[in-house]
């Protein structure tokens, strides 16, 4: 493999199976010959799983990044559109998970009133007992919010999650929410959405908010940016999002790609191997 002119970490992609059939393992080799040489792996209980192992999807990336201890960390979490099966059983088996070494921070969690697969008041209690799950295994959270901003803030400031910070995933809100979620101890993480061409709010974010609290995501298979845009999602892409951020911040794209790489490292308390030789 040639030198990577630029590197940079894909702060949140969900890689299992069912996204993408030819396996996990040529999507990160696709992705390291771009240049991303870190990845935050999803894994959400009962995401595309039968009741039978509703956490084949937390057990998968965990098995990730056994494989690629330098190339993947994970995340682990219920989806707020599954709110409605948290209960002590769920909740102790993804406390059990969160513990482990593999583990980086507990997500996403949080509110989505746009679809309301779950009862609303069934995504509140799960968001806040989960955040609740963060603070005693003392990693950051990552937080899913769709048309709940107020509610998505209101809680992460009651259930004290400052405390361990997290990041706001696939951010799409606006000034005024970006600046509370930064005093509540969250950075923002931008994915393909801020690249599309009605999405003025979420590009002035990304130019006004602080360098040290910017990353940048696929949420693969979902959101590719232009040029694959309609097309499936997958991490190799994030670059096309740093370049778009880089040029409305007004600045190079590989200092904003060694920003992006610092931030993800340190918010998930994480070392990648930022040779770029071979999956490791």
């Amino acid at each position: 493999m040639g030198a990577i002119a630029m590197r940079l970490a894909d702060a949140h992609c969900h890689l299992d199976r069912r996204y993408f059939a030819e396996g996990a393992d040529a999507v990160i080799d696709r992705a390291l010959a771009a240049g991303v040489v870190g990845l935050v792996a999803v894994g959400l209980a009962y995401d595309g799983s039968s009741d039978d192992e509703p956490f084949a999807s937390p057990h998968f990336v965990l098995d990730l990044v056994r494989r690629f201890p330098r190339r993947v960390t994970a995340c682990i979490g219920l989806h707020p559109h599954d709110a409605s099966r948290h209960d002590p059983a769920v909740h102790s088996r993804l406390a059990a998970l969160a513990r482990g070494p593999e583990v980086s921070a507990v997500g996403e969690i949080g509110l989505d009133y746009h679809y309301d697969h779950s009862p609303r008041d069934r995504q509140r209690a799960a968001f806040a007992a989960l955040i609740g799950l963060a603070r005693e295994v003392r990693k950051p959270i990552v937080v899913h919010t769709r048309s709940a901003p107020q509610d998505t803030l209101d809680i992460l400031e009651s259930e004290a999650a400052r405390d361990v910070g997290g990041i706001i995933h696939c951010f799409s809100e606006d000034r005024a929410f970006a600046a509370r979620a930064l005093a509540l101890n969250f950075s923002l993480s931008f994915s393909g959405i801020v690249t599309f061409k009605n999405s003025q709010a979420i590009q002035d974010v990304a130019a006004w908010a602080p360098a040290d609290r910017i990353l940048v995501e696929t949420d693969s298979p979902y959101l590719a940016p232009p040029p694959f845009r309609g097309k499936r999602c997958e991490p190799a892409y994030v670059v096309h999002t740093l370049e778009h951020i880089a040029r409305l911040r007004g600045v190079a794209s590989e200092s904003m790609a060694e920003a992006t790489l610092a931030n993800t490292e340190q918010r998930f308390a994480t070392a990648f191997d930022r040779a770029g030789h071979g999956r490791l």
